[in-house]
Parts: C-alpha cells; structure tokens; sequence
C-alpha cells in the first residue's frame, strides 16, 4: 500500500499531500457511505502498523518529489485507510512528520477519545477534523454502524474532552444520508453535539463518491437548507462540503504511481484523472492499460465517473 500520496486538492486544506498509516478498512466505523468500501470487521483495539520513521522516509521523499516537480503543499494529511487513532504510533508519527516544517491534519471519526492517550496523541496535530454524523445513539449506529463496544455516550464524552483541550484548528464534519440522519428532529440532536465541541469551522457534507452501500443517496436540497439554518443558527462558522474538490492533483511525472497513489484512498473524478495526465504528459492509454489489468476500476455514481483502486491490491 501506498504510505504517502497525492498532494490531493482538498475543499478544506488546499493542497493536501496524504499520510496512509493505517492497512485498508481497519477502521472502529463501517460508516454506510464510506467511499473505500463495505468495512465487514470493525475493530477497537489499537495496534502498531507502520513505524513513525518509515512513514517519515515515505513522505519525506514524496515531498521532495513533489518539490522538485513544482508542486505546493499545504498540509500532510493522515488520512488514512481506516481510522487513525487506532494507530498506536500516531502521536510519535506526528512528531516526526512536524520535523518537514508543514502543517499536520488528521481526520478521524472521533470514537476512540474516550482514552487519555488517544487524546493527547491527537493532540499533536494542527489541525483536526471530527466525524458528527449523529446526535443520538438510534442515528449514529444507523449511519456509522460502530463495533459494538463502542457506546456512543462514551463517544461523546471523550470527543468533548478533547475539544476542550485541543489548541489547534478544530473542525467537525456532518454527513447527511437521505433518510438516515437527514430530518429536522435528528438535525436539532446533532447539532447540540457540534455546538458543545465549539469547532472553528462545522462543515455539512453528503457524499460526493461511490459509498459503501448501494442504496446511498445524499441528502436532498430542501434537507441541506434545513441543516444549514439549524446549523447557522447555533454556530459561528458553517460551510458546505458538497461540491466537487476541483481537478489540480499533483503530477510527479510517473503517471502510474501517481494515479495509483491517489485512487488507493481517494477516488478520481474523471475530469480529475484527465487533468492529471495532461500535467504528466500522458494519455488515456495509461487510464485503459490500469483498468484492463485490474489495477484500477471505474465505476459511476450520480452523473458522473470515478475511477478507484481495488481494495485487495493496495497492499502492492
């Protein structure tokens, strides 16, 4: 699997180079809409994966490859396969990652803070994102399907601790499945749990990429007005994560690693991929050879086309 990848173009953090610390679908959540997949075994316990100097050296030269191609960064980005606080490494990985001089972001879903040292690993970050899907035990499980010994007060609890604490950029992220978390009654619960984290920024978001379950739908229109005004009401800074996050993913000049490296976690649009291949002087014969071999697939969603990597190669 791809340790480091990207910079991806981020609606929040410009551009974003990502940090993979964690193997495919490890992850405490098998949220309904995960855009890496059906995760078919949740997990709580957490465990040492990859050690904070190979991660280091993985991201250390994919910026200096960046670098050297012209690219910006704005942030390193641990955003990872799974959850990242299941990584029992993360506070010394970001330790290390600070040693770059760039920004660390982390988004996480928040279920571990219940821990002590959960908190205080995350806390080394920058910049942080909490997942705030729900506002009652009944919608979070119908939405993040958490491990079952995972209790969502608990939850909560460990997610306002660590807001009180944190100094860094605090952010929460909302995502509304129509029909699931999306009603004005489940909207007023959520938002008392956003308003008691006091984040910098609350984004509402719906999903924009192929989701875990078929039966997915976004949020529509009449439900994304309603949350902002419930939303806007209580909060000082809400924005919408709804639209596309542009096409400018960074080229290095070895197109396969490139495309490969973004699509391991993080599906491309296809006006995106088509971008990417101009800025590496390549074309669609790339795109056909990936997807003939099976290193690449295509699939739609909505109106538009994605292409992503196929979970069981993301360990080549």
């Amino acid at each position: 699997m791809e340790l480091a990848y990207g910079p991806v173009p981020s609606r929040r953090l410009g551009q974003s180079l990502g940090v993979n610390t964690i193997p495919p679908k490890t992850c405490s959540y098998a949220c309904v809409y995960c855009q890496l997949g059906r995760t078919t075994d949740t997990v709580v316990e957490r465990d040492e994966f990859f050690s904070p100097e190979e991660i280091f050296e993985a991201v250390s030269d994919r910026v200096e490859a960046v670098r050297a191609a012209g690219e910006s960064i704005d942030y390193l980005s641990i955003v990872p396969d799974g959850e990242p606080t299941l990584d029992v490494n993360l506070g010394a990985t970001i330790d290390r990652l600070q040693d770059l001089e760039i920004d660390v972001a982390v988004i996480s879903n928040g279920s571990l803070l219940a821990d002590a040292d959960v908190r205080a690993a995350l806390a080394k970050a920058d910049w942080v994102s909490l997942k705030a899907d729900a506002g009652t035990a009944e919608a979070w499980r119908a939405v993040d399907r958490p491990n079952k010994a995972l209790s969502f007060a608990s939850v909560v609890e460990g997610m306002r601790a660590f807001a009180d604490a944190f100094e860094g950029t605090l952010t929460t992220e909302t995502m509304l499945v129509d029909g699931r978390n999306d009603d004005e009654s489940s909207l007023q619960a959520t938002v008392d749990l956003v308003a008691s984290l006091g984040p910098d920024t609350a984004y509402i978001a719906v999903p924009t990429r192929p989701p875990a379950e078929e039966w997915v739908e976004p949020a529509g229109e009449q439900a994304l007005a309603a949350a902002y005004s419930i939303f806007e009401d209580r909060l000082e800074h809400v924005e919408y994560l709804i639209g596309a996050e542009g096409a400018t993913f960074a080229a290095t000049g070895d197109v396969r690693a490139d495309i490969l490296g973004v699509t391991a976690v993080h599906p491309m649009r296809e006006t995106g991929l088509r971008e990417l291949l101009d800025r590496d002087e390549a074309d669609w014969a790339v795109v056909e050879e990936l997807l003939e071999e099976g290193s690449l697939l295509k699939r739609e969603f909505g109106d538009e086309t994605f292409y992503l990597r196929p979970i069981e190669t993301m360990d080549e």
